[in-house]
Order: C-alpha cells, then structure tokens, then sequence
C-alpha cells in the first residue's frame, strides 16, 4: 500500500504575539483523528529569509541564499501544504509571500488549503493564497476553516477569547473534516500524476 500523502502545516505569521500556534495545533490534531495524512507543523520563524532578491525564480535560476536553500529542501519533502493564515490588512503576511517567492519548482503540482483567520475569516487573505498557489501551478482545494467574526473574539486570547477552538469545533469541525479530505484526494491524485 501506497504510505499517507506528508503536508506541511505552515505557519503563516511570526510575530511574537500570533495567534497561528492554536489553529496549526488544532488542525493537526484534526487531521491525525481524520488518519488518511501524515502531518508536520513547519515555521516560518525556523526560515528567516531575506526578501526576495535572487536574479530569478528558482525555476530559472538557482538560488544563492543559503535559508532560501534550507527552505526550498524542507518544502519539497510534502506533497501538500495547509497554511494557517493570517489577515494583515485584507491580505496575506509578507512573510508567507517572500516564502512563496523564494521557491517555485517545490510548490508545483501539489494541493494547499487554509485555516484562516481574522476578523473576516481570513477571506482575503485566502483569495491571494489561492491565486498565488495557481501561478505556482499548486492546487487550491475548494474547502478551507475559517474562523472569523464571534468565532474569532471567542478564542483570540489577544481579545479576551479562551484560546481553545474546541470551543468553536461545532462551527469549524465539519469545514476541517471537509478541507482534509480535499487535500487528501489532491494529494493522492498528485503523488500518482508526479509518479507516473
């Protein structure tokens, strides 16, 4: 039998104040009950990159930063990505598109979905993934979590929220349960298309 699909949850926000670590642990244990995925958390803070300036994409030319390198190796042991995604002023975090930018060749043909968040559920923010995923010719699955509006008060510590998202899973659970098995399917179509 074919091993699990391995995706990568990436924290998307590095601030010392972030609300990403309770999402990301959430979500991984939802997708190891889900049991069809193997899962890793990756941090952007473990990656710190300088902004984009190679002469080009990795797909034209190779890159020189020797994190840029570290990055492009640990992305291209998954076959799939779920990002847990911040909002900064209707978009995402500079610091997930300079991580986006910093690599090409490691994104291609695999699945991403999110778990966004925000005052909006991270609903732009997830538009701009899901256009940058297609330019780097990923698949962005239809299902995503978003917690935003009430949900998002109740469980963001930083407004007085419990920082336990089983307090909202009634909401979210069944939008995890749909993304998993999205980036499930994905994945295993994927692996089989790159294999083959």
């Amino acid at each position: 039998m074919a091993s699990k699909p391995k995706i990568a949850i990436i924290l998307s926000s590095t601030r010392p104040t972030r609300f990403a670590d309770i999402p990301a642990a959430w979500i991984k244990a939802q997708a190891d009950a889900h049991g069809a995925l193997d899962t890793e958390i990756v941090d952007l803070r473990d990656y710190p990159m300088p902004f984009f300036d190679e002469v080009a994409s990795n797909a034209w030319a190779p890159t020189q930063d020797p994190t840029a390198q570290k990055w492009q190796k640990k992305i291209a042991e998954y076959d799939g990505y779920i990002f847990v995604l911040a909002e900064y002023n209707r978009s995402m975090t500079a610091v997930l598109k300079n991580a986006f930018d910093q690599a090409y060749v490691e994104w291609a043909h695999k699945p991403c979905g999110a778990i966004s968040y925000g005052s909006m559920g991270g609903s732009n923010a997830l538009g701009h993934l899901q256009n940058v995923g297609v330019e780097l010719q990923m698949v962005p699955v239809r299902n995503n979590v978003r917690i935003g509006g009430s949900d998002f008060f109740k469980v963001h510590p930083g407004f007085g929220g419990s920082g336990e998202l089983s307090d909202i899973e009634g909401a979210i659970g069944p939008a995890a349960k749909a993304l998993l098995d999205d980036i499930t399917w994905w994945a295993n179509a994927t692996m089989a298309a790159r294999a083959a």
